[in-house]
């Protein structure tokens, strides 16, 4: 009898143990998916409340439907007496676009965003448009991406308006429709149809850029300076067995041995964030050597990746013609020929009988863009003077894109900025369930915007 009882009680506090632990897995698991550890009590700014009207305004794309968010923005170019213009690209595909004439031609600074955001499929805390805070978070879709980013700008934009100055270059707002499905009706149609849009514009600041942070701190401010270049298309074949044995062709590129080319401005990227990286510190300070010594496959993926064009072939499909589409998936290194890459990739698949399909995606070639320029160096300047004496430096992206990809190419100098910084449960957020922004942080991200673009149009923070 006295054994059993021991029996119970040692099995009692195991079930209490057992609860225990898995109570605190849970409640450790939701503050890490919420990244609430510092919860902190701020104040409702004017630029909180715009963002939350504008979270507000479901641009979901598709359907797209940014007419709503574009008449937003308008009203608030009204009160601050700015003009404006909202271009329909396609019923109810709005972009807008104002400007403010500087004192010289060329040289100007344009300041984009999107309207549009992901669908937000998913449970979510609190519905996905209604802009609520929850302790020192504002949730919803497009809080991150990029609305924020957006009422950075518009705020930075009006801030030069209201001055009544006339800076010494052209400032350009623009907010585009589409990002999130390929930019037809925004960036790319803008550039076909409305050109002058774009007239004397040398500079562009834009989404992309990256804050890698412990704790509170910011340990690398990176400003996007390029990425990969996306090209999809379809391999056609008669039947399955012939694109079966394409795909056994291309496989060996899937994951090259070799790297292809380091172009300089990786190298630079590279340079600029391995003191931040511990474990590759000294193999991405040398990468030159790094590669010589054939070491390089030890770096993190996303790093391989800026050394390689990589190529995916992905499901097979019937065709209503009774043929069948292989879909070829391409990564290729910002300055490649998508042109060239593609007919490599037909002369590896033609001995097995397969023919072109049509191209769905085709970007680049984009070079990236220099960190050595006046605006780089402003941006360096206004980062540490809100952040501290943070590194700050270029940042090359591996697996994402903007539509920065569409300006390099015509010349403009483009940097994707995070103003405001974004840790990594918040970034886990983006295109998911939940997003969200740290409310005293995107009022971090308003200053600097706003000094930035101070400093560019008049050559002193205002």
């Amino acid at each position: 009898m006295k054994r059993r009882n021991v029996i119970a009680s040692v099995l009692a506090i195991l079930i209490v143990v057992a609860i225990a632990f898995f109570l605190s897995n849970r409640n450790l698991t939701q503050q890490i998916e919420h990244g609430l550890y510092v919860p902190k009590k701020s104040n409702i700014t004017p630029e909180i409340a715009l963002l939350q009207r504008y979270i507000r305004i479901n641009t979901t794309n598709p359907p797209g439907n940014e007419i709503e968010g574009a008449k937003f923005l308008g009203a608030l170019l009204d009160e601050a007496h700015v003009r404006y213009q909202i271009i329909e690209s396609a019923p109810r595909r709005a972009n807008l676009y104002a400007r403010i004439r500087g004192k010289n031609r060329g040289d100007g600074l344009l300041l984009h965003n999107h309207i549009d955001v992901v669908p937000a499929h998913g449970k979510w805390d609190v519905p996905p448009f209604s802009g609520a805070i929850k302790i020192n978070m504002l949730h919803g879709r497009g809080s991150i991406d990029m609305k924020s980013i957006a009422i950075c700008e518009l705020e930075a934009f009006l801030d030069v308006a209201r001055s009544g100055k006339v800076p010494e270059h052209d400032l350009v707002f623009l907010a585009t429709a589409d990002e999130e499905t390929g930019s037809i009706f925004g960036m790319q149609w803008l550039l076909e149809h409305r050109p002058d849009v774009f007239g004397d514009i040398k500079y562009m600041i834009t989404e992309g850029g990256v804050t890698e942070m412990q704790k509170e701190k910011v340990t690398y401010f990176g400003v996007e300076t390029g990425s990969k270049q996306i090209v999809t298309f379809d391999l056609i074949g008669k039947d399955e067995a012939s694109l079966q044995r394409a795909r056994i062709g291309l496989e060996p590129y899937f994951r090259p041995p070799d790297p292809d080319r380091l172009l300089p401005g990786i190298r630079r990227f590279f340079h600029a964030v391995a003191p931040q990286r511990i474990d590759f510190r000294e193999p991405l300070e040398n990468i030159d050597k790094t590669i010589a010594d054939g070491h390089w496959w030890l770096l993190p993926s996303t790093m391989r990746e800026l050394l390689q064009n990589t190529i995916w072939a992905r499901s097979i499909e019937k065709r209503p013609d009774g043929t069948l589409a292989m879909h070829v998936l391409m990564s290729n290194l910002p300055d490649e020929d998508p042109d060239r890459r593609i007919q490599w990739v037909l002369d590896k698949a033609k001995p097995y009988g397969v023919t072109a399909g049509p191209v769905v995606r085709k970007e680049g070639p984009a070079p990236i863009s220099s960190d050595e320029t006046p605006l780089f160096a402003i941006i360096t300047r206004e980062v540490r003077r809100e952040l501290g004496d943070v590194p700050v430096g270029p940042e090359v992206l591996a697996t994402t894109t903007n539509d920065a990809r569409f300006l390099r190419p015509k010349g403009f100098i483009c940097y994707g900025l995070q103003p405001f910084p974004l840790d990594f449960f918040q970034s886990l957020s983006v295109h998911h369930t939940n997003e969200r922004v740290r409310i005293d942080w995107f009022m971090s991200g308003v200053r600097v915007m706003k000094r930035i673009v101070a400093d560019w149009a008049f050559g002193k923070s205002a």
